[in-house]
């Protein structure tokens, strides 16, 4: 790692460690986004493009049956030729189904079907773990998602909302026309989904307001959801998918369904309908032809301010690779990971539990009590390193059926969708799956289930710049150590904590320790509350348990770094600003600010170091340096 100045460190440790890099790093047009993450996502994508490729023209033979059923539906997605001589043709029927429905009495017939198939709704259910017994799946009923990102973009005087919405209409007003609608239809279409959109958002939360997991957990008697509506049979609805009898069903936006009459009902049925539409349209544009797949990009790239649609063989690639991403992360876990490093970074975490059972072992504000069960509830956390034991047995049920056989890209994507979708309903009232993986191995990227209590670390993270056998120990504690204990803080911040060692939400803490812990994560609120950036202010409240369990991971890691024969804090601080360097599109970097619970790149990497004694030693920080914090106002929680 090359040396920096410890001047430019005092003024700001982000810049003096990716200065040089900003200053000639370019964004992609295909991209919002450049930088440490971003690369490695570019390099992996690069290299299982290659493979793919080979395989699906022949000249390499698929290595197990799943990825042969990956790979022939690769080359439907491939194959542009066909897609663009279909156009807008596969759709139809779907567009059909919905032009023939007369009332909200029809509408109720079809809906299991149109459950089964993924056609938008005007409410959904899904089956999830039961967050007060997490051993077994319940059954969830959920809102509808609104057009703009966040329901804070239809707030009186957000000048974002009503650019992106008329960007939103032109875009749609074109796509319908290309799906086969005259203008003045299509208008028709467009207006209606806006209004009937205007109708739902008073009722969904915010992203702040999601973020609070403990004001997920709505349960609702059955027969008091099935009362919700005058106008359709949920019972009738629900027994359709779940086999069995539910007592309750959870909302996550209970105000929604507080509300339902008022959104769904006759009088808005036709608007409705027209939403749903527009909503098809949107969602299964990217499997049609290249041209209503790039125009159905426009909304979303001008939220992010990309400047290009994806490329004919990346988008390809992403539609299949996403399809099958458990079956294309194994494949790449065992080719490019392998079980030597997997148990190699299995240890390394289970260092970094043993360094955070220490630190709560000697914890001086918990109580004796609260102490104890957060070490229980640390002894039990799952571990997921690289990649799954075996595959999700779902894809084993994932037949492609090719061009030959009369199969189009998006006929298998709604064949594949009912597949999952039965799977999962035969899942409600069952025993939960622990060891199941929500997240591919070529992901690059890692988390914590609160309601499993496990921590994942797929194999794409586990590369340099965060890990490498060629950097530093301390470099790699830096990195990797800082992520892998971010993720066991996630267990220990202000939505983890809610959760005990079987990840049931349950108070396992003291009164005064939680009152405690309040004041703590009202600290770490304030300290990036109202920070500038890129023209914005963040939100401390929304951004406040990664925020919580940065502070922890740095903290843990640089204790794990210090235990290292060879110690070099300089070296830890800067893997640490490395791995966050990042040059993205402004658009890109307010609607973060505006829905993502992480804050800034640059924040994360600048502020959290300043929460740590050894980081102005080390640098010779001095109270007239910008880097500088007073002690009394640096962050300490775990």
């Amino acid at each position: 790692m090359a040396t920096i100045s410890q001047a430019a460190v005092k003024n700001d440790l982000y810049d003096a460690v990716n200065g040089d890099w900003l200053k000639t790093a370019e964004i992609p047009d295909d991209h919002a986004s450049t930088g440490g993450f971003m690369d490695l996502v570019d390099a992996i994508e690069k290299t299982l493009m290659h493979d793919f490729d080979a395989m699906a023209a022949g000249n390499v033979a698929p290595t197990d049956p799943q990825v042969a059923e990956f790979i022939k539906f690769y080359q439907l997605t491939k194959d542009f030729s066909k897609r663009n001589l279909e156009g807008a043709q596969p759709i139809q029927p779907c567009l059909k189904q919905i032009d023939s429905l007369s009332d909200l009495t029809d509408l109720q017939h079809r809906m299991p079907d149109w459950i089964y198939d993924g056609l938008p709704l005007p409410f959904s259910l899904d089956v999830d773990a039961d967050m007060k017994n997490t051993k077994v799946n319940a059954l969830f009923a959920q809102a509808p998602g609104t057009i703009l990102p966040d329901k804070t973009y239809y707030d009186e005087g957000n000048q974002q909302g009503p650019k992106l919405l008329a960007v939103y209409g032109q875009m749609m007003l074109k796509l319908l026309q290309m799906t086969g609608y005259e203008q003045a239809e299509a208008q028709q279409i467009v207006d209606d989904a806006l209004t009937f959109d205007r109708l739902i958002v008073p009722w969904v939360k915010s992203a702040e307001e999601a973020a609070d997991y403990s004001k997920i957990y709505n349960p609702r008697s059955f027969k008091d959801f099935t009362n919700t509506s005058r106008y359709l049979d949920l019972a009738a609805i629900t027994y359709s998918v779940i086999a069995g009898n539910p007592k309750t069903v959870i909302l996550p936006e209970p105000a929604f369904f507080d509300h339902f009459n008022d959104v769904i009902n006759p009088e808005n049925f036709n608007m409705m309908k027209n939403w749903m539409k527009a909503k098809l349209v949107q969602r299964l544009s990217g499997y049609l032809s290249d041209d209503m797949r790039t125009v159905g990009t426009t909304y979303s790239r001008t939220l992010s301010g990309q400047k290009q649609p994806r490329s004919q063989a990346k988008s390809a690639y992403y539609l299949a690779a996403g399809t099958f991403d458990q079956v294309v992360g194994l494949y790449y876990g065992h080719k490019y990971f392998g079980e030597t490093a997997k148990a190699d970074v299995h240890r390394m975490v289970e260092k970094m539990i043993g360094v955070y059972k220490n630190r709560l072992q000697a914890n001086t504000w918990l109580s004796a009590a609260t102490r104890k069960k957060a070490i229980v509830k640390l002894d039990n956390l799952g571990i997921q390193v690289g990649y799954p034991d075996k595959l999700d047995p779902l894809f084993t049920k994932f037949k492609t059926h090719s061009a030959a056989e009369g199969g189009s890209v998006l006929s298998n994507v709604l064949h594949f969708g009912r597949v999952a979708r039965k799977d999962m309903f035969a899942k409600w009232n069952q025993p939960t799956d622990r060891t199941r993986w929500e997240m591919s191995a070529d992901t690059v990227n890692a988390y914590y289930h609160p309601f499993m209590n496990i921590i994942v670390f797929p194999a794409a993270i586990l590369q340099a710049p965060f890990y490498s056998l060629e950097q530093a120990p301390s470099a790699n504690y830096g990195g990797i150590g800082a992520v892998i204990a971010h993720e066991i803080s996630h267990a220990f911040d202000n939505n983890g904590a809610l959760f005990d060692e079987f990840g049931n939400l349950h108070n396992w803490w003291t009164d005064d320790d939680s009152a405690h812990f309040k004041e703590l994560a009202k600290s770490m609120i304030t300290e990036f509350d109202g920070l500038d950036f890129a023209g914005a202010k963040v939100n401390g409240t929304l951004t406040v348990s990664e925020n919580i369990a940065d502070a922890g991971g740095l903290s843990c890691a640089e204790e794990a770094a210090k235990s290292e024969d060879q110690v070099d804090l300089a070296a830890f601080f800067e893997n640490w600003a490395m791995v966050w360097r990042m040059k993205a599109t402004k658009q890109y970097m307010q609607l973060l600010l505006s829905i993502d619970v992480h804050a800034p790149a640059k924040l994360r990497a600048n502020v959290q170091v300043k929460n740590l004694d050894d980081f102005f030693t080390t640098f010779d920080i001095q109270p007239a340096d910008p880097m500088y914090l007073a002690p009394d106002q640096r962050v300490k929680i775990w």
